[in-house]
């Protein structure tokens, strides 16, 4: 459904270490050299949510099964690249299939390993990679507007409905402004996400700090949560470092351990993944049974029909009716044959949106 995350930065920020402990795996080559990693890897990544386990139990089902997130680690970009310095156009060509992007910043100090500007400055690494997708939006735009003024010159309605937009986010980044922040009504969305902007999607800061500044961040963090909060965006903290770690211990009850030594409640992977997902704007059903208890991941704002349709194509087609619980009902019943006494299970229809937290059960006939 195209719920995936690129991880961006310059070389040597720490993006492969970072995808490696986020997927468990070790696809990712993390050596300190510029470009080490050169096609994108790509990993399906659990959504840490406490209720699904609470679900599960009361339930008793056979199996649980979480919702996922794609990640995606891109190669490092470099100055230049929107004119295809390094591996620039590869890099494009990956950032614009992703639906949002998770810029790592290195915010730590180690003479060594190398950083391809030889000094550490998050703020301007931040605004080289910017810089560069905002000029690679830049000529892509200018280089389709000429055809699309000659056809609205000549009646196209299509294109008398796109060129406002275009122009918008034109004078945007000729101002050294992100598409996003352009002013699109809800009439002009459609139109807006057909030009394929890379600087119009979210943007999540992921500070990569030292092990020491894992609980509280240090002064390079700061200035990325100063700028993160001037700007609009969302900014995280995290220690690949310390995940790298994390992501080779054995069991839950070792990681938990190893994280109270040093003062962490969670790892900083819950909250990437978890960032990411508010980052898309998502929301989390959950089906329930002998069978499985099971999470679903839909866009917020979506309709029952549609969200029946991600389990299965028929149970959109002949959707009749949703059997609702709202997640707190559901734990204060002990669950469904309790809610359904209780009188706190609700039949919803076509027009019903999706709340997060439901636990649903569709009816329908094909």
């Amino acid at each position: 459904m195209g719920f995936n995350c690129g991880i961006v930065g310059l070389p040597n920020v720490g993006k492969s270490t970072l995808f490696n402990a986020l997927t468990d795996t070790a696809h990712a080559a993390a050596a300190n050299y510029p470009f080490c990693t050169i096609e994108p890897n790509t990993g399906r990544v659990a959504v840490p949510d406490p209720r699904l386990r609470r679900i599960f139990t009361i339930t008793g089902s056979a199996k649980e099964t979480p919702t996922y997130l794609e990640f995606v680690d891109i190669a490092g970009l470099v100055r230049g690249a929107s004119k295809g310095e390094g591996l620039g156009n590869k890099f494009l060509g990956h950032i614009r299939k992703v639906a949002a992007i998770f810029h790592v910043l290195r915010c730590f100090e180690d003479g060594g390993v190398t950083h391809v500007e030889d000094s550490i400055d998050p703020i301007r690494d931040a605004e080289t990679v910017e810089t560069e997708l905002m000029l690679a939006d830049l000529e892509s735009l200018e280089r389709r507007i000429a055809p699309l003024e000659k056809r609205a010159s000549i009646g196209d309605k299509d294109a008398r409905t796109q060129l406002p937009v275009m122009r918008r986010a034109l004078d945007a980044l000729r101002a050294g402004r992100p598409a996003r922040t352009v002013a699109v009504e809800a009439s002009e969305a459609a139109v807006f996400a057909s030009l394929h902007l890379i600087t119009a999607k979210p943007v999540l800061y992921v500070c990569n700090v030292d092990e020491d500044s894992a609980a509280e961040g240090n002064a390079l963090s700061r200035r990325v949560a100063a700028m993160a909060e001037e700007t609009g965006q969302q900014c995280v903290l995290i220690s690949a470092a310390i995940e790298a770690e994390v992501a080779q211990l054995g069991s839950a009850e070792e990681r938990a351990e190893f994280l109270e030594t040093l003062g962490l409640a969670e790892t900083g992977l819950d909250r990437v993944i978890r960032a990411g997902y508010a980052l898309l704007d998502l929301a989390t059903y959950f089906t329930a049974g002998p069978t499985e208890s099971r999470a679903w991941t839909v866009p917020a704002g979506t309709l029952a029909p549609r969200a029946a349709g991600v389990i299965h194509s028929d149970f959109e087609k002949g959707f009749i009716r949703a059997e609702t619980i709202a997640y707190d009902a559901f734990i204060d019943c002990n669950g469904e044959q309790g809610a359904k006494e209780a009188g706190r299970m609700r039949l919803e229809g076509k027009d019903y949106v999706v709340q997060d937290g439901d636990i649903m059960l569709f009816r329908f006939n094909v």
